[in-house]
């Protein structure tokens, strides 16, 4: 007699609500749950030993994605944020268990990903400051649910609401005083946050950053085409410099349109490792100076520098590695593809009175050719890539440089570790690996690696 076969439970679909039990953390932050079926949740603001009712946002074949409708019961290491904030959902964990858990995952990803044994992973550096490191915040102007005008941050998972901010415990009370200035006078001149549905509104950001050594504040507005009392909002602001942005694009983006000078120097300077930066509007900098400043002492030791070598800096920004390395090493060769950047760097060469480090503007893929031709082969290359890694095409041209050592900085461990793969695969060892805590109460994570060449 044939046996009757095992009802399939259904998938669950976008709205449906589960109650489940949280037991680890992804990478990026949500707690991970399993369904009747095994079918994989990821369910955002969790945290392992969670008991929640999560309601379903999107399903796939192998996992779904989730919020929580209602903790039911909360985790034993669950504690109280200090003020709700979109921006830092691992607030609600102890700090140590921030650390563990950050640790963990790059080894896991060395481990799991990049097929190391047994990774040399060091104990992670903690943050200098667990609260009011951020040198960069980027608000979003929205619409509350009674049409007024508010300033903060998306809503997770959601590109079309706004959570108003009075407190962000990431930035100082110096940011907190300019934003809250900003809303005011814009709620008071009637002004309305552009609206993406219909292309209706014109405030878009409101772009913050702060000299942590310097003291000096820089506020960008940033609207859609159009008018209105710039130079009156730029008087209220308690800001160094103040720039107006017209963006014509209907995404949400700082880095599209015209930029005028409202008052004050359009760069900001700051101060790393006794050098001096001025920072363009749209240029890279680490948000966490005080750990910036680790990470690149971490990035000089493990190369090793006697004073005589050649270094390659690749993606190398406003220069901000290159300069640090520059001063202990024989000459420092940078490239990245952004020119304004690049502008930057040669100026902070100058600024700073460092005349061994030489600036190339360039796609690393088709720019380190031409560039080892006219350098010569580098005892040292560092590669501080995006958070999609190094494609295979610069990992190339990395392993055509032939240097001794290589310098990982890496924001994103899981695209770390299947480039340390290839680079050990090609003939280098991956020595070390150095987590820090740059983004205290976030799940993201920054180390740096060192690969040498055991027959250099």
């Amino acid at each position: 007699m044939a046996q009757p076969q095992a009802t399939q439970r259904p998938r669950p679909r976008p709205g449906d609500e589960l109650e489940l039990s949280v037991d680890r953390l992804a990478y990026g932050g949500a707690g991970v749950a399993r369904a009747e079926g095994g079918l994989v949740l990821f369910v955002r603001g969790a945290v392992p030993g969670d008991r929640v009712r999560a309601r379903v946002t999107k399903s796939k074949r192998s996992f779904a994605e989730a919020d929580i409708a209602e903790l039911l019961e909360p985790s034993p290491e669950r504690i109280e944020p200090a003020v709700p904030h979109p921006g830092a959902p691992w607030q609600v964990l102890p700090y140590e268990r921030q650390l563990q858990e950050k640790e963990a995952q790059v080894r896991d990803a060395l481990e799991r990903i990049g097929r190391f044994p047994s990774p040399p992973v060091e104990p992670i550096a903690p943050a200098v400051a667990r609260l009011g490191y951020r040198n960069k915040v980027e608000y979003s102007f929205g619409t509350g649910e009674h049409g007024e005008l508010e300033l903060g941050f998306h809503r997770p998972g959601r590109w079309d609401l706004i959570e108003d901010v009075r407190q962000d415990i990431l930035a100082s009370e110096r940011v907190d005083e300019l934003r809250d200035a900003a809303r005011a006078w814009c709620r008071a001149e009637g002004l309305a946050a552009y609206d993406r549905r219909d292309q209706t509104g014109m405030l878009r950001n409101l772009v913050v950053r702060e000299g942590r050594r310097t003291g000096r504040l820089q506020a960008r507005i940033v609207t859609s085409p159009g008018d209105f009392r710039a130079p009156q909002l730029a008087a209220v602001l308690p800001a160094e410099s103040v720039l107006w942005t017209r963006a014509a694009s209907v995404a949400e983006t700082t880095r599209d349109g015209q930029t005028d000078v409202l008052r004050g120097p359009q760069r900001l300077e700051e101060e790393l490792l006794g050098l001096r930066f001025c920072i363009s509007p749209d240029a890279f900098f680490q948000t966490n100076t005080e750990m910036a400043e680790r990470l690149y002492r971490s990035a000089s030791e493990l190369a090793g520098l006697s004073g005589r070598e050649r270094v390659l800096d690749l993606y190398c920004g406003i220069g901000t590695i290159a300069l640090a390395l520059a001063l202990d090493a024989g000459e420092v060769y940078g490239v990245e593809i952004v020119e304004r950047a690049v502008a930057d760097a040669i100026d902070n060469a100058r600024l700073n009175g460092v005349d061994n480090a030489s600036f190339f503007a360039g796609d690393v893929r088709t720019a380190m050719r031409p560039l080892l031709d006219h350098s010569g082969r580098p005892d040292v290359v560092v590669v501080d890539p995006p958070r999609a890694g190094l494609s295979q095409k610069v990992v190339r041209r990395v392993l055509e440089a032939q240097a001794k050592k290589i310098v990982y900085v890496s924001c994103n461990p899981t695209t770390l570790a299947p480039n340390a793969r290839q680079l050990a695969d090609a003939g280098y060892r991956l020595s070390t690996v150095r987590p820090l805590d740059m983004f205290p109460q976030t799940p993201h994570i920054e180390c740096v690696a060192l690969l040498e060449r055991d027959d250099a």
